[in-house]
């Protein structure tokens, strides 16, 4: 467990709230909506400290996005005094590496243009290792989780399966990270990670109408909700299920999307994104702490996530409204 007390976070606490200026407010998301060309909507990124595209492309406007986020994550692993605050941020780039791999290997495809950059391992280092059957300097958790998960693949030749065992060791290592830390504010902010996704799971097994076994396999442990109170839950009783938690909104409208009128999922999806960014509000009234890091790093992740939606529905030529019914609550 760390000892890291909140006055090691004084100085990077002054800097992030700083850079907190920077970051896209409602305001500057509706100026890349209702900018008149998609280069004045990309102008308001690069004045906001983005990184100019190579391209008006897609996948040019991909690369500006993940070289945003790949700078902030080495500024805050070279600055925070617990790197695990940011490794919490990248694990899932991590694992979705993992998957891709896995699943090539079994096709017998090239997957290296679904790599994406961001994770604690550089991609193609990654990769070598998938190759060569090496742990090298990846988390036994991780490295462990790889290798059973290519072998469910292998014996069973079901790519869920695998992304199951994917999924529950993503979750297992983000509340390890976040039990070493000793930060109450991030175990719960990655027990509510838990909660929702959870839920999601639920909601997508009940559509499908593959409940059970199936449902008890892929539900995670680790939220503050039980894995046996959601299975005991069907259909409308997830309102119920999560009642009185930062997700009951959520659980609501879950409960409708599982429903007779099998309600629409978007909605669903933003409640379940603007409870944690609702959580991670509570850190405002920190002046300094691990908690302004954390608050901010998931604040970037959910700008990176606006500025796609903004620019990709730019690119498919949706209406304005559209675009905005689309995006989550800000944290600024």
């Amino acid at each position: 467990m760390s000892h890291r007390k909140d006055t090691d976070y004084l100085a990077l606490s002054a800097r992030l709230r700083a850079q907190e200026n920077d970051l896209l407010t409602r305001e500057r998301l509706d100026r890349m909506i209702d900018a008149k060309e998609l280069g004045d909507a990309v102008k308001v990124l690069t004045q906001c400290g983005y990184p100019e595209p190579e391209s008006l492309t897609q996948p040019g406007l991909e690369a500006m996005l993940a070289r945003k986020r790949e700078e902030t994550f080495a500024d805050l692993a070279g600055s925070v005094p617990d790197p695990r605050l940011v490794q919490i941020f990248q694990l899932k780039y991590d694992y979705h590496n993992a998957k891709a791999l896995i699943k090539g290997a079994a096709r017998g495809e090239d997957v290296a243009r679904l790599l994406v950059r961001g994770g604690r391992y550089d991609p193609e280092q990654l990769a070598g290792y998938f190759a060569r059957g090496e742990e090298g300097d990846m988390s036994p958790l991780f490295a462990g989780a790889m290798a059973r998960a290519r072998q469910l693949l292998a014996d069973t030749g079901d790519p869920q399966l695998a992304d199951l065992e994917l999924d529950r060791a993503c979750y297992a290592e983000l509340a390890q990270l976040a039990r070493e830390s000793g930060s109450p504010f991030l175990m719960g902010c990655t027990a509510l990670m838990t909660d929702a996704a959870n839920l999601r799971t639920a909601v997508r097994v009940m559509r499908m109408g593959r409940e059970g076994d199936f449902l008890a396999q892929a539900l995670l442990p680790g939220g503050t909700v039980e894995p046996q109170t959601i299975l005991d839950a069907r259909g409308g009783g997830l309102a119920g299920a999560y009642r009185g938690t930062a997700l009951e909104q959520a659980a609501q409208l879950a409960a409708k999307a599982v429903g007779p009128e099998r309600g629409p999922l978007t909605a669903f999806e933003k409640a379940c994104d603007d409870a944690l960014t609702a959580y991670l509000d509570g850190a405002k009234s920190v002046p300094f702490g691990e908690e302004v890091a954390v608050a901010y790093l998931h604040a970037r992740e959910s700008e990176l996530t606006a500025a796609r939606t903004v620019l990709s529905g730019r690119l498919a030529g949706l209406d304005g409204e559209v675009i905005r019914s689309r995006l989550r609550d800000t944290y600024v």
